[in-house]
């Protein structure tokens, strides 16, 4: 087993790509299976800042492949941007980024769609990014009317399927919004044409791709997107995304059997966030939660949103875990934390009158939970420049303990700054 992952174990926002971008040089393969543009990583080093959403974190280091399989949505414009943007850095991509062929295409009626339906929605709405993911998946379910990445280079193909495609898509958005302006299926399709030849090189079949590597013994990074309390059929229903974003994701949304996993990864941020709506038990809506979001710069990295800020919340952690099967922990943004007095976390729920541990699995139940907080001192002492666990306070070692502990899972790395090089490795 020559495999790594790194999954999210909250409500997205980790600071995955940072552990990914660290472990990166282990590994000779990166691979994204899951998400589309509403994702987003920020990597910093040498004084650089890379603020990645479509691309693996994997294009930052030179020789390393990096893919994005076939459980991920693309937007050809959007991706194209992207590599744009991180060429301008330096960054060649040159050979090194593959493209599943068998990826979903999102196409402007899906962002047009999921617009209108998000602004008839009221108060139940899920709160997305707007870039159509969500749409783009529930047509990739219904299969009739969803276009993959190969189809973007075989002109025929395209053109014989958008035509009816997008004058169905026409009479839905009129009828939803009667002052939606119709898409022009000719302008369309010679738009998507030229950008699918824009990335016909980096297309291919990349499940067979990875199954190639994987029997010459190369070492793959699976890169999660989002959180595993987002995933659509093991999150916090509805307000989740449209894909297996815990573990149980990687096998469907690569091609590669988690029996060649040799080491999971769960990422957890030293406090909680949250994006979007849906229950969130320890946000705080006050100076301390203000204070959390100004201390850890907590705005989306695709939207710009402020996130949710609140205490760690250890059951919903441990439920990520769990379902994700994670063999051990990296604490991130512990320096958050560093110039407040009094710190908690969160060890069970009150729901109903009762003690519970366990994450509810109904919605109307998380909605009810009140915390039930263990207090521990803070360290108030800046940690950025530790390098060692052993050199951390001892209220920040026990912090990290505790978390360890209710969670169920060992902690192995904590972060105390965004620069790679502030990082404490066990």
């Amino acid at each position: 087993m020559s495999a790594t992952a790194v999954v999210g174990l909250q409500w997205g926002d980790e600071a995955k790509g940072k552990i990914v971008d660290l472990l990166t040089d282990q590994h000779e393969i990166v691979v994204r299976y899951l998400g589309g543009n509403n994702a987003g990583h920020t990597v910093k080093f040498d004084g650089k800042t890379f603020k990645l959403s479509l691309l693996p974190a994997g294009v930052l280091r030179p020789g390393v492949t990096s893919v994005i399989a076939t459980g991920v949505v693309i937007n050809p414009e959007a991706l194209l941007n992207e590599i744009a943007g991180v060429e301008s850095q330096g960054v060649s991509i040159g050979e090194d980024l593959l493209i599943s062929d068998r990826a979903h295409v999102i196409f402007p009626y899906h962002m047009a769609e999921e617009a209108i339906y998000e602004k008839q929605s009221g108060s139940s709405a899920i709160g997305t990014t707007m870039r159509g993911i969500g749409f783009c998946y529930r047509e990739k379910a219904g299969r009739s009317h969803a276009i993959r990445v190969g189809e973007l280079i075989r002109p025929d193909v395209l053109r014989s399927k958008l035509p009816e495609i997008i004058e169905f898509k026409n009479r839905l958005l009129t009828a939803l919004d009667p002052e939606h302006t119709p898409f022009k299926a000719d302008e369309v399709i010679e738009k998507y044409l030229h950008l699918g030849e824009k990335l016909k090189p980096h297309i291919t079949d990349t499940t067979a791709y990875l199954h190639r590597q994987l029997k010459a013994g190369r070492r793959l990074l699976f890169e999660g997107a989002q959180g595993s309390l987002l995933d659509l059929d093991h999150g916090t229903f509805p307000f989740v995304t449209s894909s297996n974003s815990s573990g149980a994701g990687i096998h469907s949304g690569s091609g590669v059997p988690e029996r060649h996993i040799s080491r999971m990864i769960g990422i957890v941020k030293a406090y909680t966030t949250r994006v979007g709506g849906g229950p969130c038990p320890t946000e705080l809506l006050d100076e301390v939660g203000q204070h959390i979001r100004d201390e850890g710069n907590e705005y989306g990295t695709v939207t710009g949103r402020p996130r949710r800020c609140g205490w760690l919340d250890a059951v919903a952690t441990r439920y990520g875990a769990n379902v994700s099967g994670v063999d051990c922990l990296a604490v991130m943004l512990l320096d958050v934390l560093s110039k407040l007095p009094e710190l908690k976390i969160c060890e069970a729920y009150e729901i109903n009158g009762q003690r519970v541990e366990d994450f509810p699995s109904q919605i109307d139940d998380l909605a009810a939970a009140k915390p039930i907080y263990r207090t521990l001192k803070g360290w108030q002492t800046d940690i950025c420049g530790v390098r060692k666990m052993a050199d951390l306070p001892a209220e920040a070692l026990e912090y990290v303990k505790v978390v360890s502990d209710l969670v169920g899972v060992p902690v192995q790395i904590v972060s105390v700054g965004p620069d790679r090089a502030q990082t404490i490795l066990e």
